[in-house]
């Protein structure tokens, strides 16, 4: 039974008025999403990686060579693509696929 007094929010997904309470808990849930990377670690916000081959960045005429460290990568909510920031390349996503942990 919930008080007269609780907060109700609208749930996109489910389509339904729930208890403020129960949005936070649905939210918590849904961040939970791991992206891992060709070996099999877990990723997060911050953390360096390298990529495994060459890989060539459409749009920016580079290729990214095997080897490059990339530093302070944010994930996009994405279960496999990184938001990187690298010189010379705006806007930069990779796959996880293609990366390692550094």
């Amino acid at each position: 039974m919930t008080d007269a007094n609780d907060d109700y929010v609208y749930d996109e997904a489910s389509g339904d008025w729930i208890t403020a309470a129960e949005a936070a808990v649905n939210a918590r849930t849904a961040e939970t999403i791991e992206v891992r990377d060709a070996v099999g670690n877990v990723l997060a916000d911050g953390d360096s990686i390298i990529t495994i081959k060459d890989l060539k960045v459409k749009g920016a005429g580079q290729t990214l060579r095997k080897g490059t460290v990339i530093k302070a990568i944010r994930l996009t909510g994405d279960a496999q693509e990184i938001d990187c920031r690298y010189e010379g390349i705006k806007g930069l996503v990779l796959r996880a696929e293609f990366v390692r942990k550094h």
